[in-house]
């Protein structure tokens, strides 16, 4: 175990303004009192780790991160369990992809037992912040960003590695969303960064976002960079399909898609029932026509954040591919979120070792 110096703030929220934070808090808006940090160089390697007060960061306008954008992340949630505890869900695979996504962008890997450890700490000290209501928890977001003062175009030497949280609640309002096609961007191509968790990923998929937001839709759905024929993913999460012979079809993991972590978990819980998924190409031009013909019963996206939001429909210029009526979760959707969050709420046995007490 490394050795963390704790250095509390010494201007904690006041109890009763977190407690009225906590009530119904906003995605990504308000956070906790402290953060924590690890400094690398290449000279010393990881050191002085510390949760110390959460405040902005001073950085050299030279700093490397700000011109070549070396810089990954993780999104993970800690949870309040019935009796009270506080744990993570699967932090060792954050811990994996986030060394993964190191590689991939040239950066210093943090050991895994030491992104852990860093993350436990933070929750330790900021427990009182994890909230117990009904489809809230505490996110966390770990990152790296490189911070050697140079320019030039090489991998950085420096870099500092932060994880900041903030208590949530649901990522979408309840219900189905929707989803708009994007035929004109494209989010990663193969030999990319498609599979690392780097924040120019998701800078790409932005005007995207934003292109769906102006068609009345709630989210983006991107197609390979290749043909624009096959569904890839989403803006920000991974994307699942019921067949009316009761199995669900994925897009297969292949260096442009994301390994999601909730998408991994979800494969399991539906073989854990009896549910076959099938990790195959998703031809966009099918998936219409099957929603159609009652080919296609249901759609989700699943991710950290979003957890398991039902799609209501699909928009795209010439038409739309609805689920149902549109409006209601389908059974299997509701069946596997449930699965999913219970597991994660400590509200049903643990067969996988998936979860991760704190406190």
């Amino acid at each position: 175990m490394t050795p963390f110096i704790i250095e509390k703030t010494d201007t904690p929220t006041d109890p009763v303004k977190r407690t009225e934070l906590l009530a119904n808090p906003s995605f990504g808006r308000v956070f906790t009192d402290h953060m924590a940090i690890i400094r690398y160089s290449a000279d010393k390697g990881w050191h002085d780790a510390k949760i110390t007060a959460r405040r902005p960061l001073s950085i050299d306008p030279a700093s490397t991160v700000l011109h070549y954008g070396q810089e990954i992340f993780e999104g993970m949630k800690a949870y309040r369990e019935k009796d009270g505890h506080v744990a993570t869900f699967r932090p060792e695979a954050n811990a994996s992809r986030f060394a993964a996504s190191a590689r991939r962008m040239g950066m210093a890997e943090l050991p895994e037992d030491l992104f852990v450890q860093a993350v436990d700490e933070l929750v330790r000290v900021d427990q009182d912040w994890v909230p117990s209501g009904e489809g809230q928890s505490l996110y966390l977001r770990p990152f790296m960003i490189s911070n050697e003062v140079f320019l030039g175009v090489k991998p950085a030497t420096e870099y500092l590695f932060i994880v900041i949280a903030c208590p949530v609640g649901a990522y979408f309002s309840s219900g189905c969303v929707s989803v708009w096609v994007s035929e004109h961007y494209t989010r990663a191509a193969i030999g990319g960064t498609g599979e690392a968790k780097c924040g120019g990923n998701y800078a790409g998929s932005l005007i995207a976002q934003a292109e769906a937001k102006d068609k009345g839709c709630d989210q983006v759905l991107f197609l390979d960079a290749r043909e624009r024929r096959f569904v890839e993913e989403m803006g920000g999460m991974n994307v699942m399909f019921v067949r009316k012979d009761g199995k669900i079809v994925t897009p297969p993991l292949g260096g442009t898609i994301l390994r999601g972590i909730t998408r991994n978990s979800l494969i399991q819980l539906a073989a854990d029932q009896g549910i076959e998924v099938i990790e195959e190409p998703v031809d966009i031009d099918e998936l219409f026509a099957g929603a159609a013909s009652g080919k296609y019963t249901e759609a989700f996206a699943c991710g950290t954040a979003a957890v398991l939001s039902p799609i209501g429909k699909f928009v795209r210029p010439t038409g739309e591919a609805v689920f149902g009526d549109g409006k209601t979760p389908g059974p299997v959707s509701q069946q596997l979120k449930k699965s999913l969050t219970d597991v994660q709420g400590g509200r049903t046995n643990d067969v996988h070792g998936w979860i991760h007490r704190i406190t």
